[in-house]
């Protein structure tokens, strides 16, 4: 899998320019494409076990003692955990799995791990592949949040790229979302990408980002669906993307104002696979 997905990733830069003409925007948008090719960072999830301490820390818990307060925010019903019924790397792929079980107070487990202090930086294309999960109430995520200066600065002041947002009852369709001051929340800078004739749940897909100053690329296999630049914030935003440092995170969520609760349909546990995540230059 990884052999062919490099295979991709050299090609990309020539398949970019011709997606762009079809793909994407309205015709009368300018777009800037970029072509970065110079590997950074990168984890591969090739070592069995815990996920690479060295790259990665974990969020502990149901939010209460963060400042976004228990729910994360977003009134989330899960605990995360760094147990192995929630994370592991296995066969060189990491697992987040959200699981149905009373723990520490909540009815649900799962995972949230970021680059927070180990891998932080400006501009350059963000990727990952990755298999969701799917059901009622299940909310996987890739995404950026910027730097908070040792909590001197707060959301959404420090910025939030959400590369890849999904809602595990519509299996075909991600969002690429941005929020900082005067777009966040439901006001934030949102776009759908839809799957023709497939599900993001029945095989592994390359979400990414390709971020410069005053712009963010969003595309999913290669295909550039978005661009936002500073000329589509509203009067009063603010672009928070030139100034600052983003870290990485990964996680799945259960419920939450952007998916709601799990039914009765919703079947327990739920995968999300990561084949790789790489940051170029």
């Amino acid at each position: 899998m990884k052999l062919k997905n490099n295979i991709k990733s050299i090609l990309k830069s020539f398949l970019l320019i011709l997606i762009t003409i079809f793909y994407g925007c309205d015709s009368d948008e300018t777009q800037t494409v970029t072509t970065l090719e110079n590997l950074v960072w990168a984890d591969e999830f090739d070592a069995n076990g815990a996920p690479n301490s060295a790259n990665w820390i974990y969020d502990i818990g149901n939010g209460g003692n963060t400042r976004a307060g228990a729910g994360w925010g977003n009134n989330e019903l899960q605990n995360y955990t760094a147990r192995p019924e929630n994370i592991i790397v296995e066969d060189g792929i990491l697992k987040i799995i959200a699981q149905k079980e009373s723990f520490m107070g909540s009815g649900y487990t799962s995972a949230r791990i970021l680059t927070k202090g180990l891998y932080q930086n400006k501009y350059g294309r963000y990727e990952a592949s990755i298999k969701l999960p799917w059901g009622q109430g299940i909310w996987p995520a890739f995404w950026l949040l910027g730097n908070d200066a040792n909590g001197t600065v707060i959301w959404p002041k420090v910025g939030e790229i959400d590369i890849m947002e999904y809602r595990g009852q519509q299996p075909t369709v991600v969002d690429g979302t941005i929020h900082g001051p005067g777009y966040s929340a439901g006001e934030a800078i949102t776009k759908k990408y839809t799957l023709d004739k497939d599900r993001f749940d029945t095989g592994f897909h390359r979400f990414g980002i390709e971020w410069g100053p005053n712009y963010i690329n969003f595309y999913v296999d290669d295909v550039l669906y978005n661009q936002i630049t500073p000329s589509d914030l509203p009067d009063d935003g603010e672009w928070v993307f030139n100034d600052n440092e983003f870290y990485i995170i990964l996680n799945v969520a259960v419920g939450g104002n952007f998916v709601g609760p799990p039914n009765e349909e919703t079947v327990f546990p739920q995968t999300m696979e990561v084949d790789y995540v790489r940051v170029y230059q």
